[in-house]
């Protein structure tokens, strides 16, 4: 049974992601392991990436609604990356639970502060975005969406992320699709990174699921009111993309820090 104040951070927390998804965008996710481990208190590095995993998987599955009604999801292109994808973060995931938590921890650190430094470069949004995959274009689109579809699953099951900050420009890469397109064809990956990740841990016991169910909830509340803000601060989308890249930054090198100071200690 949980006690009131884990209940409450959980929740809290899961708000919070929410609520950056919802201000700006992919990349607020990123800090679901850090608010699990340090916040809410899951002792375990291993329990926290695969209780995200759940709520990253169910965001993404929430978010690609609206993005296929207004025609930005590709759905041969993301059902083939989606698919090679989920072998690799299959493969990740095995690979994450064979490390040592807190080393685990340290790597994920390193990985933040390298997003946020990503987050602060403007992305391009030039591209075509009726491209499609179709029996004229497969030969030059499939070994690409297959072999940068495996690579970005790898990355996302071994740090329990949902891997949008990769897929988009992996996307792009792989078909020349347009950004808005990207974003709205990677949530579909996103979606089932997230699930194949959280059924290696489920399977391994390694998920919280009254701490994951709080978490989706805050979740989805604070998607809301952020969304609604997002609104209300339109005009400054990008002040305050740069200021949560350096959030990222700083809490990727805080992580850091305590689990180097972890592993000296043991």
């Amino acid at each position: 049974m949980l006690d009131v104040g884990t209940s409450f951070a959980a929740t809290a927390s899961g708000g919070l992601v929410g609520a950056v998804l919802g201000l700006v965008g992919g990349g607020g996710s990123i800090l679901a392991v850090p608010l699990l481990v340090y916040v809410v208190g899951i002792a375990s590095p291993h329990v926290a990436i695969g209780t995200s995993a759940i709520a990253v998987s169910l965001s993404a599955l929430g978010n690609v609604v609206a993005h296929a009604r207004a025609g930005n999801v590709k759905w041969r292109c993301a059902a083939v990356f989606a698919a090679a994808g989920v072998i690799g973060a299959l493969a990740g995931a095995a690979m994450a639970k064979a490390v040592d938590g807190q080393r685990l921890l340290g790597l994920f650190g390193v990985l933040m502060v390298i997003v946020g430094f990503a987050m602060l470069r403007r992305r391009e949004a030039g591209g075509n975005s009726e491209v499609e995959l179709s029996m004229s274009t497969a030969r030059a689109l499939m070994p690409l969406l297959l072999g940068i579809g495996f690579a970005v699953g790898l990355m996302a099951g071994f740090f329990g992320i949902g891997g949008g900050f990769l897929i988009v420009p992996g996307l792009m890469l792989a078909t020349g699709m347009a950004l808005t397109t990207a974003i709205g064809t990677s949530l579909v990956a996103v979606a089932a990174f997230g699930a194949a990740t959280a059924a290696s841990y489920a399977a391994s016991g390694m998920i919280d699921w009254p701490l994951a169910a709080l978490f989706i909830v805050g979740g989805l509340v604070g998607g809301l009111a952020g969304t609604a803000f997002g609104r209300v601060l339109a005009t400054r989308k990008q002040a305050l993309a740069i200021t949560f890249a350096g959030l990222v930054i700083v809490v990727g090198i805080y992580v850091i820090a305590r689990a180097g100071l972890n592993l000296l200690a043991t």
